[in-house]
């Protein structure tokens, strides 16, 4: 445990310095080759959880201190000891011991006693403190202050459900390559393996329990990847045919991609603008037996990389906020700043209208966000409309279980936005 707590305290601490958590912990976890992997899933969930809850366990924190210790690895120490009391539910005293012992390890002169003495504190009054916790907003809701005012604005009979949906634990959902299964043949191979789940979408199985992906039967085999449910809707949505030329723009890590692909016989480029997120793309089509001409390009500068000949379909999954996926990357809450959207709505914009050149007459352009913000989905595809007479709105199917496009954040999926464009000629 002492390890665990050791190595998710510095992954706390790089994220709150604004460095990615997903990044992090690689770093960290590579850096300590002799973890074994229950301690890797450990330190996963020690470092997951804190940033999940940090807002109230960053109220109880300061109940319990004047002020924050010197050192800032032992403060996050403390935030990641105290979210394994209140919410692993832990064994009290092995929490607090390994704590203290974390404490050396990261600092030979660190306050053992100020440890101690904060995680024993709280065990003796932990309702109290998480009551008067509660009192602010952050600490209420485990999220910033700015990003809760603004969701209560935008959805005044849904925000708290919204945040309380951003602090859960994502399911585990999968996407059948039905090109080489089915989706009931793959739920026999799961039952064989004592792993439950139940169909959820067209190609969709979510899992009763989540499991490593190396444990999935047929993984390596490319049978089935692992997508969100919400995520799985852009390629029914975007209807390619057979025979048909289809632009994935913003295309890495190529979940979407790949679905295209297993949706139809399609001539598809894939596109992104980072080389290692290309190779990412590579990997996940050769695994599931699917080709794409992968293209490296910025999807807002298209001279750079389109040869005129335009696209019959277009996905345009933006760069956002990816306020709709907090549950699934809990760093972003604290990554971003109110200030960051209005950066965000004008890179979408530019995107959208240098992709919209590339469209053919009477194709589709399905825009794409991972966002629950309005200002970078319906108010934006708003602006789009009022920009290009050529383009109209068409509407969704209901298979979707959205008539506006945006899916907030559920049970059975994360929060997401589609809007399919038509392009007409006038």
């Amino acid at each position: 445990m002492r390890d665990a707590q050791r190595l998710a305290a510095l992954a706390v601490c790089r994220v709150l310095e604004g460095r990615s958590l997903q990044d992090e912990l690689r770093l960290l976890l590579e850096a300590a080759p002799g973890l074994i992997g229950q301690q890797r899933a450990a330190t996963q969930d020690l470092a997951y959880g804190t940033l999940r809850f940090l807002g109230t366990l960053r109220a109880v924190l300061a109940q319990l201190m004047r002020s924050p210790p010197r050192d800032s690895r032992i403060y996050c120490l403390l935030l990641v000891a105290l979210y394994q009391l209140q919410y692993r539910r832990s064994a009290a005293h092995a929490v607090v011991n390994e704590a203290v012992s974390a404490a050396v390890a990261l600092n030979p002169r660190a306050p053992k006693a100020l440890v101690n003495g904060v995680l024993r504190n709280f065990l003796r009054q932990p309702d109290q403190l998480l009551s008067r916790a509660a009192q602010s907003i952050e600490g209420c809701y485990s999220h910033p202050a700015w990003w809760v005012e603004r969701l209560r604005r935008e959805y005044p009979g849904q925000y708290a459900d919204i945040l309380d949906q951003g602090n859960t634990r994502p399911p585990m959902t999968l996407r059948v390559n039905r090109r080489r299964t089915t989706v009931q043949a793959y739920m026999s191979m799961l039952a064989a393996k004592d792993m439950a789940a139940e169909p959820v979408g067209e190609s969709a199985l979510m899992l009763a329990q989540p499991v490593p992906v190396g444990e999935l039967p047929g993984f390596a085999d490319g049978l089935v990847s692992v997508q969100d449910l919400g995520a799985q809707w852009a390629a029914a949505l975007l209807q390619p045919r057979n025979g048909q030329r289809v632009l994935d723009a913003c295309a890495a890590p190529g979940g979407k991609t790949a679905h295209l692909l297993e949706t139809a016989e399609v001539d598809c480029i894939a596109l992104d603008a980072d080389t290692s997120r290309l190779e990412k793309v590579r990997e996940n089509l050769q695994r599931l037996g699917l080709r794409a001409r992968l293209q490296r390009g910025d999807a807002g500068a298209p001279d750079q990389w389109w040869d005129g000949v335009p696209f019959d379909r277009v996905l345009a999954d933006v760069p956002c906020s990816a306020s709709g996926v907090v549950r699934r990357h809990p760093d972003i809450k604290w990554l971003r700043r109110e200030e960051d959207l209005a950066r965000y709505v004008e890179q979408q914009a530019s995107i959208l209208d240098a992709l919209w050149r590339t469209l053919a007459t009477d194709g589709k352009l399905l825009y794409a966000t991972c966002s629950v913000f309005p200002d970078e989905n319906r108010l934006q595809v708003a602006s789009f409309l009022e920009r290009h007479p050529d383009a109209q709105s068409l509407p969704l199917d209901a298979a979707a279980g959205t008539d506006d496009g945006q899916l907030l954040p559920g049970p059975k999926h994360d929060g997401f936005f589609y809007a399919l464009l038509g392009k007409r000629s006038v």
